[in-house]
């Protein structure tokens, strides 16, 4: 078993693997979502009780117009046709992210998934959705002054309580795939400790045997946490 509880994915290099491959970037985001699905199950068998997956950043919205129906039309089937599959595996779901943008249907389809998988236990899956992280903070000031909380009585852990993610524990282990070496604005606020990981592959070969050996790399790491 892993001492890693909670795994955050940056699931870089769908398009570029459909490339690679010949196939419409289309193709290419529904191998990742199959990818996602099953890294999530091996997670799980190896103890990984959070999984937290950048699905959709709030610069996605600038890529092609038939790209970002294609992207909303898979997450809504995600809320949707798989909460059985969730709640039959124990898995609670929960989506990060601004609301702002996202269809009527797309939120109530959330509201009613969320609340469908709420008191599973074995396990989490974030999906962060129109999700940026200094977006994050921003939003967790404005619940912050909207509260009224007195100036000298803000903390770290004041924010930690009001941002998108709170109650949750943060990333031990940031993997971002396809080669790129920047966390292009996931979980800003929550990434302060984390370790990261950059693996060349694009995320549709993103393989068992990968996460093994992540798993056996964080292992072998010492985490100080500001000590010596």
């Amino acid at each position: 078993m892993s001492e890693l509880k909670h795994l955050a994915i940056i699931m870089d290099g769908n398009r570029r693997w459909a490339k690679d491959n010949g196939l419409p970037a289309l193709e290419g985001h529904r191998r990742g979502y199959d990818k996602m699905k099953e890294t999530g199950q091996w997670c799980i068998d190896r103890g990984i009780t959070t999984m937290t997956v950048y699905a959709f950043s709030t610069e996605n919205w600038n890529r092609e117009q038939e790209e970002v129906n294609y992207l909303m039309d898979l997450l809504y089937k995600v809320v949707t046709s798989e909460v059985a599959e969730f709640n039959k595996r124990g898995i609670r779901m929960k989506i990060i992210g601004s609301s702002e943008r996202l269809s009527e249907k797309l939120v109530k389809a959330i509201a009613a998934a969320e609340e469908q998988t709420k008191n599973n236990t074995k396990g989490i899956l974030n999906i962060c959705l129109n999700y940026g992280g200094r977006l994050e903070i921003v939003e967790a000031v404005k619940k912050v002054v909207a509260a009224g909380i007195p100036v000298d009585q803000i903390t770290e852990k004041t924010i930690s309580e009001n941002i998108w993610m709170a109650g949750q524990s943060d990333p031990d282990l940031i993997i971002r795939t396809s080669g790129e070496q920047r966390l292009s604005g996931f979980m800003t606020w929550e990434s302060v400790y984390s370790e990261f990981l950059f693996v060349d592959k694009h995320w549709p070969d993103f393989s068992e045997s990968d996460l093994d050996q992540a798993i056996n790399d964080y292992n072998n790491r010492r985490r100080r946490f500001g000590g010596n």
